[in-house]
């Protein structure tokens, strides 16, 4: 009988139309986590500028209220939602909102600030002041200053400073506009908190330039504006002295 040659001939035809393809060479896939070249032109670089203290900046306050107080002291006041930022000659402070009769009154240990309309009255360990309402000073934010993380200026001579963004650079406009320079600058030291403040310095030797920004009121000399950081620059043998303010996002 021929049934087994057959049925084996049989299974020979069956596993060869049982066999897969040989397979193909793979694609040539795309590493994971990088961006193609259309993808890496949309991603947006992130900002190198150096983080700068709270301090220096209203928090989303609309503006900086000046107060003139006795006995013989000028504080300076932004109402961002819930809390009072308050700077002094001697720093600065953030007080929380407490229930009060009247008026908005704002605690932090022992320090009080309780106001009704356009007068104020500011307690702590060391005493008690009576104080008014004065000129105010709408925040400066990015819709006027885009590019910038913190300005400053000052009067005789005028003169004012930007540093940027988006890097680690500053630019000095001196001598009423007569001299323009753009420096890479680093921060040497760099305080949070109450008495928060900064020390940067040009890293050009050629343009040497130190400046010390500090989270006390400070008030134009010209205008009598209110602005949160008193800002001293050393450059070239003079002592330049101003106000600055953090910018704000819009």
């Amino acid at each position: 009988m021929r049934l087994i040659p057959l049925f084996a001939a049989m299974l020979m035809v069956a596993g060869c139309a049982s066999q897969a393809p040989a397979p193909s060479a793979p694609s040539k896939v795309q590493e994971l986590n990088q961006p193609t070249p259309s993808q890496a032109d949309q991603v947006e670089a992130k900002p190198t500028s150096p983080l700068l203290p709270s301090a220096f900046f209203a928090d989303g306050a609309p503006a900086f209220v000046a107060w003139r107080c006795t006995p013989a002291q000028d504080l300076i006041a932004a109402f961002p939602e819930g809390e009072l930022r308050l700077w002094s000659g001697q720093g600065f402070y953030r007080l929380d909102p407490a229930v009060v009769a009247s008026g908005a009154r704002y605690v932090k240990d022992d320090l009080s600030f309780w106001n009704k309309g356009s007068k104020a009255v500011v307690e702590s360990a060391n005493g008690r002041l009576e104080c008014e309402q004065d000129v105010s000073r709408e925040t400066t934010t990015r819709e006027t200053r885009p590019n910038a993380i913190f300005f400053a200026k000052g009067n005789e001579p005028g003169w004012m400073m930007i540093l940027d963004r988006q890097t680690s650079q500053l630019r000095l406009v001196a001598d009423y506009g007569q001299q323009t320079l753009t420096l890479p600058y680093k921060i040497e030291r760099l305080t949070n908190g109450q008495e928060a403040s900064v020390q940067l310095r040009s890293t050009r030797d050629d343009q040497p330039l130190h400046a010390r920004l500090q989270a006390k009121a400070c008030f134009d000399s010209m205008s009598g504006m209110p602005y949160p950081v008193q800002v001293t620059l050393q450059w070239q043998n003079r002592t330049l002295q101003g106000c600055g303010q953090g910018i704000e996002a819009l």
